[in-house]
């Protein structure tokens, strides 16, 4: 548990300030290393995709590949920044205003967009900023990246709730971004599911104990589906 440690502000960059990046992907892995699905699809028809960012994205993804039925593939990446195509090195260098992230690519009639809410939710402390525990940076930053209104509708009311429950255990405001998916950049295949190859290998998450009781409270399905 993270308690509560100072949330920290740092300025993000401008796209002037930007490495320039490459005009084609670095290169990454084929298939996931558990499951051994193709990575980058085709996926399923009717199948759903949602990413997030909590902190290092090793074990990020892998608390979303634990839950199981319904996750058809996850693989992490970088988005939201300015350089195209960026490398695992110029993300970490803060000149590429990006996001370490989790996409999960699931099956909407077996685990629902609010499972995987309260998965990222109870996985992190969403109040510290450009933090996540002890690793500092822009790339370390909460957030929520949707690909439909309804996923932001259910984004935004989660947040919405979970900061209430946070507030009783005096935990400050919810620095989490919640904005529409931007581009998904695939990171180098030596980092999908990282964890999973490096069984031992850092993770520096850690949530903050709060329960975020998304699907079991009523005001909040009557929220998401308003």
């Amino acid at each position: 548990m993270f308690g509560f440690k100072k949330s920290i502000s740092i300025p993000m960059l401008t796209p002037a300030q930007a490495l320039p990046g490459r005009e084609h992907a670095i290169r990454t892995a084929a298939e996931h290393f558990v499951n051994h699905r193709a990575l980058k699809g085709p996926y399923p028809e009717g199948y759903e995709k949602a990413v997030f960012g909590f902190g290092c994205y090793w074990g990020a993804e892998r608390k979303f590949w634990e839950l199981g039925e319904g996750i058809h593939v996850t693989a992490v990446g970088y988005v939201g920044g300015h350089t195209p195509n960026p490398t695992y090195e110029e993300v970490c260098s803060g000149r590429t205003g990006h996001n370490e992230v989790v996409l999960v690519v699931y099956d909407p009639k077996k685990i629902s967009y609010e499972s995987l809410l309260k998965t990222f939710w109870e996985s992190h402390n969403p109040t510290q900023g450009m933090r996540q525990g002890n690793d500092v940076g822009t790339q370390y930053r909460s957030g929520v990246y949707t690909f439909s209104a309804q996923q932001r509708k259910a984004a935004e009311a989660s947040k919405a709730m979970y900061e209430s429950e946070l507030a009783k255990k005096r935990y400050g405001a919810i620095t989490t971004e919640i904005v529409d998916a931007p581009e998904f950049y695939f990171a180098e295949d030596y980092h999908q599911q990282y964890l999973a190859k490096n069984p031992f290998g850092y993770c520096g998450l850690g949530g903050t104990g709060v329960t975020c009781s998304i699907g079991t409270d009523a005001k909040l399905a009557q929220s998401a589906s308003a």
